[in-house]
């Protein structure tokens, strides 16, 4: 099983920009779908986009699309999230998942998760 590890998070203003980053490794990277996710306090797990496998394929959440740019690349094992014109609403804990087959926007899919890296956006 691919283990994950999100780094990159931190505190920031509003309208700034963050890239984290989500480090895999005991694994195939390149045959896992992957997709980001983020829990603010006191609210359910929610999804913010997903990629497959090869990198032609993303989709996003309305609440992030035209901010938000997931990406990977498969030779560093890496999967990104590029976030941009960052709003006080996206301050939650973010976290990278893999799933074999289909990307997927159900977060009961995805079988690894990393241990969450915070993002905060001050007004």
């Amino acid at each position: 099983q691919v283990q994950l590890v999100e780094s990159g998070g931190g505190l920031v203003q509003a309208g700034g920009s963050l890239r984290l980053s989500c480090a895999a490794s005991g694994g195939t990277f390149s045959t896992y779908a992957m997709g980001w996710f983020r829990q603010a306090p006191g609210k359910e797990r929610e999804f913010v986009g997903r990629i497959n496998w090869s990198g032609t394929t993303t989709y996003y959440a309305d609440s992030v699309k035209g901010r938000f740019t997931v990406s990977r690349d498969n030779a560093k094992n890496t999967l990104y999230l590029q976030m941009n014109s960052l709003e006080p609403e996206d301050t939650a804990v973010y976290y990278c998942a893999a799933k074999r087959g289909p990307s997927s926007i159900r977060s009961a899919e995805y079988g690894a998760w990393g241990q969450g890296t915070q993002v905060t956006v001050s007004s």
